[in-house]
């Protein structure tokens, strides 16, 4: 497991389209996932401790971010051949406990035109769907900490208030994505 940490916010860079499946078997792009005031476009995966850790508190602040008008869309983009923990399969299971769609990028473009490096990895944009916060979820990492501030909720939701994102950010830390071939 390679822990990396993504760079931090390219304020105003505009989200790029994609089509991808989801597990619920509906097609997502970023005008069927954007909610009124946002976007939050996070690559994860199954199989990562970095995103399992977190798993609860990501649930409970994309629900709270909904009431806001900001929307979440979550992108698979790991090797399946070679970590069979983040299969299509395994992915509707754990989707299961998501409240947002749960999509594959298997040919892993989505992950390399963002620029994405690691699960977690989590992208904000605001209404006109330009990045205005890519950092962490929180200060904890992978364990719980209480009462520690709550990075990309607060964040999220100064985005949706202003549409702008706070200009002291955190990079995220998780696993490397598996890209094929490597």
């Amino acid at each position: 497991m390679v822990s990396l940490q993504p760079p931090l916010c390219d304020f105003g860079w505009k989200a790029l389209d994609f089509d991808l499946p989801g597990v619920d078997g509906v097609r997502y792009n970023l005008a069927r996932a954007k909610g009124k005031n946002g976007l939050l476009v996070m690559f994860i995966c199954n199989h990562c401790p970095y995103v399992k850790a977190i798993r609860e508190r990501l649930v409970k602040d994309t629900l709270q971010l909904q009431q806001h008008g900001i929307n979440s869309i979550a992108i698979m983009s790991n090797d399946t051949a070679d970590y069979a923990e983040d299969s299509f399969e395994n992915m509707k299971q754990v989707s299961q406990q998501y409240p947002f769609p749960y999509v594959l990028d298997e040919t892993q473009q989505v992950a390399k035109d963002y620029g994405a490096v690691c699960t977690p990895d989590f992208f904000g944009f605001n209404a006109n769907l330009e990045l205005q916060y890519r950092g962490r979820l929180d200060a904890t990492r992978k364990e719980a900490v209480e009462n520690a501030p709550r990075d990309l909720f607060e964040a999220m939701l100064q985005v949706a208030r202003t549409g702008q994102g706070p200009r002291e950010q955190f990079a995220s830390m998780g696993c490397s994505i598996k890209w094929k071939g490597q």
